[in-house]
């Protein structure tokens, strides 16, 4: 079949179903060129890349259910996407798909001051939730390194964490109730506007699962009273070692910051190249920032403590921080350390792979020792209180192999981190990148069990296929499999 006719046939196949679309949302809200797809075609992880049939931009909870409906009823494959600032390919489309893009979705629902809750849309941005409670004294916890981009709709699929989840948890821990778009295009209410509600935790369910059981179009988010003082502590170390040391011994003091990051030398000389906050010495081999938060007088001696503890791990300097200003500048570079990745190096891959805080120094040193072996450079940059890890591969994908190569050394560095007792993703979602590593992770009949309750919702698997899990399963292949070998072993005796 020649090209021109290929397109031919593919475009005539579009046409009906384009135009059910264009009445559901308008022709103004239908991507459909080409060149205009382009800028759907990937998330942030540039690497993989695949365009969509159509894209569709709904504005309500009405118009999406009326576009999963359309593919549910002609058995097409649909991928939700948010601000498309995913690490994992959560929102990577696949071939012949439609494209819900919530980013019209942007209004702010309800505001409840008093029982301390917000109603969103999911194409609201992390960040505007905290600008729009925090002159009443109020914030929003879960802050992504992304947060003045990403959206809470992207941030409820990949149970997003940040700076803050040490001591106030991940996305999760602040969804009170959902309004959901199943894959057959049902509209329905999981949870509530309080924290415990009766029968199955269906909202802790779909927060994290990537897309795979639905869109969020209402989400109901529980904010905080902002602290009465905070104060950062920035020491800084002549090794990583050392300062992973005096992370794990700032914990078992009993003391939970609200946040605690280390970065090291490479990303410490690249956020001062890009951003110059002026707060990190350029020749620590690592630094270490410990945000405290509370009353006043907690915070003033926690901050006596945690400067001990440093001292007594070789720490060479120790700067703290109260005012807003200075504060702000401190987590300035760490904030940046990503973008700041690209004034370094061409491309970078990420993962973010969890340890247990007592492994830290021993998964660091294979990492170098990986980086060393394998002669690409690694930044790290890490959320230290709970090991989450965010190792930054830099490499030239314009190098013929390198990106191979570069995914060899991630999938490495995620094998470490499940040896050290840990997990393959604390905050990006597993998505498409990690999807091969998952049983590494978890055996047949672990991951089988998983898709038990993703086929429950998403019965066509149509929604978002490919995603969290290695290759298509049949319910119950695994579990049979594990019962025939049991009964063969017991034949044998």
């Amino acid at each position: 079949m020649k090209l021109s006719n290929f397109f031919k046939q593919n475009n005539n196949k579009w046409q009906p179903i384009i135009k059910e679309l264009e009445t559901v949302v308008g022709k103004e809200g239908v991507v459909r060129r080409k060149d205009e797809l382009l800028t759907y075609e990937c998330d942030g992880l540039p690497s993989y890349r695949q365009r969509p049939a159509v894209a569709v931009l709904p504005r309500t909870t009405e118009q999406v259910a009326a576009t999963v409906k359309i593919c549910h009823e002609r058995n097409i494959p649909w991928v939700a996407r948010g601000a498309g600032t995913g690490l994992s390919g959560g929102a990577l489309p696949v071939e012949d798909c439609v494209l819900i893009v919530t980013a019209r979705m942007k209004q702010i629902l309800d505001l409840d001051l008093d029982n301390h809750r917000i109603t969103v849309q999911p194409g609201v941005i992390n960040n505007w939730v905290t600008q729009a409670v925090s002159g009443a004294g109020f914030y929003y916890a879960p802050d992504p390194s992304s947060q003045i981009i990403c959206s809470i709709g992207g941030n409820v699929a990949e149970n997003s964490g940040g700076v803050h989840c040490l001591k106030y948890g991940v996305t999760t821990n602040h969804v009170l109730g959902l309004k959901l778009v199943i894959p057959d295009g049902s509209i329905i209410d999981v949870g509530g506007s309080v924290g415990e509600m009766p029968g199955y935790d269906l909202t802790g369910l779909f927060v994290g699962s990537e897309g795979t059981l639905g869109i969020a179009t209402e989400i109901t988010l529980r904010i905080l009273k902002s602290p009465e003082s905070v104060c950062v502590v920035l020491a800084d170390f002549p090794s990583i070692e050392d300062s992973g040391a005096a992370v794990a011994e700032i914990i078992s003091a009993g003391i939970i910051p609200a946040g605690m990051e280390i970065m090291d030398n490479l990303s410490i000389n690249a956020v001062e190249d890009v951003v110059a906050t002026g707060c990190y010495p350029r020749d620590a081999e690592a630094i270490l920032l410990v945000e405290l938060d509370g009353l006043e007088v907690e915070v003033t001696e926690n901050k006596k403590r945690v400067a001990q503890i440093c001292q007594q791990n070789n720490a060479r300097n120790i700067t703290s921080a109260s005012d807003p200003e200075t504060r702000l500048k401190m987590w300035k570079g760490r904030k940046a350390a990503f973008a700041a990745a690209g004034h370094i190096s061409p491309n970078y891959f990420v993962q973010d792979g969890v340890i247990p805080r007592t492994k830290l120094a021993a998964v660091l040193k294979e990492i170098n020792s990986l980086s060393e072996r394998y002669g690409y450079r690694i930044a790290n940059v890490f959320h230290a209180g709970d090991g989450n890890l965010h190792p930054l591969i830099l490499y030239d994908n314009s190098v013929e192999g390198a990106f191979e190569t570069v995914e060899k050394i991630g999938g490495e560095i995620l094998k470490l981190c499940v040896e050290a007792g840990g997990s393959l993703s604390g905050e990006h979602g597993i998505g498409s990148d990690k999807n091969c590593y998952m049983p590494y992770m978890f055996d047949e009949i672990d991951i089988e069990t998983m898709q038990y309750v993703r086929d429950a919702f998403n019965t066509k698997g149509l929604a978002n296929p490919g995603k969290i899990f290695p290759t298509p399963r049949t319910c119950g292949e695994a579990a049979n499999a594990q019962k025939m070998k049991q009964f063969k072993e017991a034949e044998l005796f």
